[in-house]
């Protein structure tokens, strides 16, 4: 067998090749592309018999086992398309695998290519392959991530565009009380300062209110119009200027990314509809398109990547860990995870109290016990991430009383 150390950088690979008895074999640096994976098929076919070569496909056979420390990209695409076996190895464990050798901190990109060699050479057994899951289940989790991370980003904006009118104009919050409201939007655009939103007739402020399908302007377009005409602090002009632009800025970007999360948010639900696992997914209780599309892309559809429910909720996160040193012994959340999958699960959790009379009775009961919410909700998530997967695994949607028999059983 051969093993490969792959330390990625933005326009080039430094490579590692290492036979069985940890022999270095070649070292190289290959360019991004097709012409430095086309070297590194060379490099790997110079040290491999015939009988390792497939005669009618000319991909390398499986016995050539590649470590790096992303699972993305057109680069560990090829690699897998070639039929080598990647490892995406956790920056974190190459460093603290590398202080196994040398604790002076010392560090190279050829350094940790043989740090990522001798990984998947001694301790791959210990680490997770790169999933084989299918082009459709790709691309729906980077339309959800994108998503996701576009309402993040829009939040921040918001929070930003928040801060800037307390200090200039918090007659706009008083107003305005939910500032990502198209009506608000419109208004703030057209009026960011104090000076100009004194001079909004009521008429303009009617027609917005109109326009976001409020009901009873009149009422709503009187009242926003004697609070933004009300006496109140200043800045000097200058400054309301500076914050006026700001503010406007800040609202087309708020609008132009609610315009694609919309679009987006289509998109996600399209290819959720798609996928083979939609149905046993969308059956869960908490779980609409969107949702239930980010929980079934952050976990794959690789039917082998999970040997059970528990190695599932590990890389869901909702698992807690053991922290034991002699007598002393510490249950904690398990904070190194998938940060989108984590954040999904617990707003699936949240959703299923008010779908599932079996989540929410054992959401209570943790509750009664002294649990704190988030606290309560993580373990609710873990057992609705093993309900899932015996789903997945049984080929068969959610039911209640299956689900949660002790519950079933006294009803």
């Amino acid at each position: 067998m051969l093993f490969v150390g792959d330390d990625w950088a933005e326009d080039h690979h430094d490579i590692e090749v290492q036979d069985e008895t940890g022999r270095r074999l070649a070292r190289a640096r290959l360019p991004e592309g097709v012409a430095g994976l086309a070297r590194l098929h060379e490099l790997l076919a110079e040290h491999l018999d015939e009988d390792d070569v497939d005669p009618e496909t000319g991909f390398l056979a499986q016995n050539v086992v590649v470590g790096s420390e992303t699972d993305r990209g057109t680069w560990v695409a090829a690699l897998l398309a070639a039929g080598y076996r990647v490892f995406a190895i956790n920056p974190m464990s190459a460093a603290r695998y590398r202080e196994r050798h040398a604790t002076s901190g010392a560090k190279s990109d050829r350094g940790d290519a043989h740090v990522l060699a001798e990984i998947v050479r001694l301790d791959r057994e210990h680490h997770r392959p790169v999933a084989g899951d299918s082009p459709a289940a790709e691309a729906l989790k980077l339309v959800a991530r994108s998503h996701q991370a576009f309402i993040w980003d829009r939040t921040r904006h918001l929070l930003r565009l928040r801060s800037a009118l307390r200090e200039f104009f918090p007659a706009a919050l008083e107003a305005f009380p939910d500032l990502l409201a198209p009506d608000a939007l419109e208004l703030l655009e057209r009026a960011p300062d104090p000076a100009r939103a004194a001079r909004l007739s009521r008429s303009k402020i009617t027609a917005a209110l109109l326009r976001a399908h409020r009901r009873d302007p009149e009422a709503k377009a009187e009242a926003i119009q004697a609070v933004l005409r009300a006496p109140a602090l200043r800045q000097p002009p200058q400054v309301e200027a500076a914050y006026g632009f700001i503010v406007a800025s800040a609202v087309r970007l708020i609008g132009q990314l609610s315009t694609q999360i919309d679009q987006l948010q289509a998109v996600v639900a399209e290819g959720f509809g798609r996928h083979p696992d939609a149905e046993i997914v969308a059956s869960q209780p908490g779980l609409g398109p969107v949702l239930g599309a980010r929980v079934l892309a952050e976990f794959g559809d690789d039917r082998r990547r999970y040997a059970d429910a528990k190695a599932r909720k590990n890389y869901a996160g909702t698992s807690p860990i053991i922290r034991a040193s002699g007598t002393k012994r510490v249950v904690l959340a398990r904070y190194a995870r998938n940060r989108p999958l984590a954040d999904a699960t617990h707003q699936w959790a949240f959703c299923a109290l008010t779908a599932s009379p079996g989540a929410r009775a054992y959401y209570d009961t943790l509750r009664a016990r002294g649990t704190g919410h988030h606290a309560a909700l993580r373990q609710l998530a873990n057992r609705l991430v093993g309900i899932l997967h015996g789903c997945l695994k049984t080929r068969t949607p959610y039911h209640e009383n299956t689900a949660w028999p002790d519950r079933a059983a006294v009803a």
